[in-house]
């Protein structure tokens, strides 16, 4: 049974509530809260708008993957299989890609990496949108075992 996450108090959206679940590290939600927040406080300055949401959601779709490719072993053989990916999935792959990514920038305190990372990511630029070119493109390169989807 899934447990259904509320939306967040600020922006009212689950999408924002599922992401600070995401930056939390060992159960420190509040801290995780000022990091998010903090970060859409920075966007509102820095691209002077009043909704940081939109520049968010368009971060999250262009680093959302459509195909990945999964191992599958077939006759003593292992091919790399494209497949489509689900919707919920697509939504945590690219919540944990930009994470990772603004995790690996340094000389900045997080709530500025993650800032950061959420405008590149909503101009198409950046490691994670990098990260969801690389995942098409070995899938496009597998194509043709396609037929051993499952």
């Amino acid at each position: 049974k899934k447990k259904i996450i509320q939306p967040d108090f600020t922006y009212n959206s689950t999408k924002v509530e599922k992401f600070i679940n995401h930056v939390m590290k060992r159960g420190q939600k509040e801290t995780a809260r000022g990091i998010v927040y903090g970060a859409f406080d920075v966007i509102k300055e820095k691209e002077k708008t009043d909704n940081p949401l939109e520049v968010f959601d368009k971060a999250i779709k262009n680093v959302g993957p459509t195909v990945e490719v999964r191992s599958r072993r077939i006759g003593g053989a292992n091919y790399m299989v494209p497949r489509e990916v689900r919707a919920e999935r697509r939504l945590a792959l690219a919540m944990r890609w930009i994470l990772d990514a603004a995790r690996a920038r340094k000389g900045a305190p997080m709530h500025q990496k993650l800032a950061l990372e959420l405008t590149a990511a909503s101009k198409g630029e950046g490691p994670a949108v990098t990260k969801k070119e690389n995942t098409h493109k070995m899938a496009e390169a597998n194509k043709a075992f396609a037929h051993f989807s499952w």
